[in-house]
């Protein structure tokens, strides 16, 4: 099959790439909550989705967009993202914490609902994913790495409608309007997605309502955000054996954050933010018999939060305090509270020439339910030239067990309250290669010794799935994304990108859940072919070589037009009909035509 994609990629015409208008690597800064860093600055494995890039993509949900970018993992259930894991470099899904503008969406109740982002894949600006040890700058659950999502405020008016169709019943409309002044700007949208499902009862309803603001004042830049998803699915084998094909779910995820940055004096700036998240889960065994087998979730974080950067003559100083309290009520997992309090505090030391930057930080933090740790760490990075960076981090991390692995317990699977918090000391070195108009690459080997890593293990295949601290983990490979941006013909833009792990495990498990259900080999290739300045053909292949499933091979594409105000995309994917399975058995969709339109005034 790659061979018979290479004339896709090398086919050239008389036509010629232009300028990408989309911001340059070196020109983004990272949206760190404390210490803001460019791209070329940041002394750790790191991807940045642009808004170009998203718009080039064949996906219609977050998810499918994170599919094509090496050393993240999803692993789906359904399709356009209605139930999926996110994973990097092997680590399970409760190891990835998931942000939208800094505010923590990762549910405490499990991994599976980090996901259900109250946010559409239009109101997204960039997404910025940070690979390896993350807990000292987010906290915990940043075990493996960080996913952050920072949204739109435009800097223009406009309304936008969009639409779109295809097999399966999939249908959507999208409506934006954005009001921007000089000291105010809003942006609201509205979505629904739906579709009837590519086998039997996995048909879908996803509805978003989003809002942002942003208003200078005397004090400062005060942003309000505010985000709503309500879904509800057929999950055929989502959750039990394949066999199982009439459950169903509904799930409702708000979030709510008010924010505060204050205009800096001297040197000093420090931001503000109140945020309140809620997520509420509704399982059936039997979607037409709700009495037989009933979950209902619901939980509420509310927090304050604040974070400030101070320059001095050393560099910069970065503290940070994050206090929330947890309320969960669920007829499964019991009634719960817990008060999480967290300290930050990091300095950035940089040489006289700029070439040598050193961080070193740590994180303290105190769980009502686990008491107090402290997890140091430090970054490193040296310019050989203005475009060559060495790099190198490490650090401690670590992720309290959810309420799911503490308390759940059906027939199939028992419950562990004793359950300790997950542990690893991480570490990576790398290189990076920024030129700003043709070439950008980044590599690194890494190493992630775990310990008391939570899982769900079995010693013969009858018994339940049973939670516990019984395997230490140590996870090493090399990962690499680069991306080239060629003056020939046709040919607009190659990205590729590789990874490999090795994920060994020190304790013996007969049989493993999720700890072992990892890549060993992932092969991302985008290639983006431009017909005319208005007219592009994107063309994404990934290659998965999974240690407990079978290999798989995955072709998708999009062909877009974008004028000044109408816009159109038609997506084939799963082009070559692969089956294939992502996780738990259930089959993913194969080859699906949709379009769309949009019109933006």
């Amino acid at each position: 099959m790659i061979r018979s994609l290479l004339p896709l990629l090398f086919v050239s015409t008389i036509m010629y790439a232009q300028q990408d208008s989309s911001r340059l690597l070196q020109d983004v800064v990272i949206h760190s909550n404390r210490i803001q860093t460019g791209f070329d600055q940041t002394a750790a494995s790191l991807i940045v989705i642009s808004a170009a890039d998203i718009k080039q993509a064949p996906a219609l949900s977050v998810p499918d967009l994170l599919h094509y970018y090496a050393g993240v993992d999803i692993r789906q259930r359904g399709a356009n993202g209605v139930q999926a894991d996110a994973s990097i470099r092997g680590s399970t899904f409760d190891q990835v914490l998931i942000l939208i503008n800094g505010i923590k969406i990762s549910d405490p109740q499990t991994g599976h609902h980090s996901l259900n982002l109250p946010v559409d894949i239009e109101n997204i600006e960039r997404i910025e994913i940070l690979k390896g040890p993350s807990a000292r700058i987010y906290g915990q659950n940043a075990f493996a790495g960080a996913i952050n999502i920072i949204t739109k405020t435009p800097d223009d008016s406009y309304i936008k409608v969009q639409a779109h169709a295809g097999a399966y019943g999939l249908g959507g409309i999208r409506l934006a309007a954005s009001m921007a002044k000089e000291k105010v700007k809003q942006y609201i949208s509205a979505s629904r997605d739906f579709s009837d499902g590519y086998q039997y009862n996995t048909d879908y309803v996803i509805s978003n309502l989003f809002y942002q603001s942003e208003v200078q004042t005397s004090a400062g830049k005060v942003n309000v955000l505010g985000g709503f998803t309500d879904r509800s699915f057929g999950a055929n084998g989502f959750y039990a054996s394949p066999a199982n094909m009439d459950q169903y779910e509904a799930i409702q995820t708000s979030v709510l954050a008010v924010s505060l940055e204050t205009i800096p004096k001297e040197n000093i700036t420090i931001k503000h933010r109140l945020y309140w998240r809620r997520n509420q889960d509704e399982y059936l065994f039997v979607r037409t018999n709700p009495n037989l087998y009933r979950n209902l979730h619901t939980n509420n974080t509310v927090g304050y939060e604040a974070n400030a950067s101070i320059k001095n003559k050393l560099g910069t100083t970065g503290l940070g305090i994050d206090i929330n309290q947890l309320w969960l009520v669920s007829n499964n997992l019991g009634d719960h509270e817990r008060t999480v309090a967290t300290l930050f505090l990091e300095h950035r030391f940089e040489s006289t020439n700029g070439k040598l930057n050193v961080t070193p930080g740590t994180q303290l933090n105190y769980y009502s339910d686990f008491g107090s740790n402290f997890f140091p760490g430090i970054d490193a990075g040296y310019a050989l030239t203005p475009a060559l960076q060495l790099f190198a981090n490490a650090g401690y991390t670590y992720r309290v067990p959810t309420y799911t692995n503490l308390y759940y317990s059906d027939p199939a699977n028992a419950s562990n309250p004793d359950l300790l918090p997950e542990y690893a000391f991480s570490y990576e070195g790398g290189i990076k290669i920024i030129n700003q108009k043709t070439f950008n690459l980044q590599a690194s080997y890494f190493v992630r010794n775990g310990k008391r890593i939570i899982d769900y293990t079995k010693e013969v295949s009858t018994d339940p799935w049973y939670p516990d601290n019984l395997t230490d983990i140590n996870a090493k490979g090399f990962d690499m994304n680069g991306s080239w941006r060629p003056d020939i013909p046709l040919l607009y833009k190659l990205d590729l990108g590789y990874t490999y792990i090795d994920a060994s495990k020190v304790t013996d498990v007969n049989i493993s859940r999720y700890a072992l259900d990892n890549l060993k080999n992932q092969v991302v290739v985008s290639a983006t072919l431009k017909y005319a300045k208005q007219l592009l053909h994107t063309i994404n292949f990934r290659y998965s070589d999974r240690l407990n499933l079978p290999d798989y091979n995955v072709v998708d594409t999009r062909i877009s037009w974008q004028g000044k105000s109408f816009g159109a995309f038609a997506d084939l994917t799963n082009v070559f009909d692969q089956e294939y399975t992502e996780t738990n058995l259930v089959t993913m969709p194969g080859r699906w035509f949709k379009m769309g339109v949009s019109f933006q005034y």
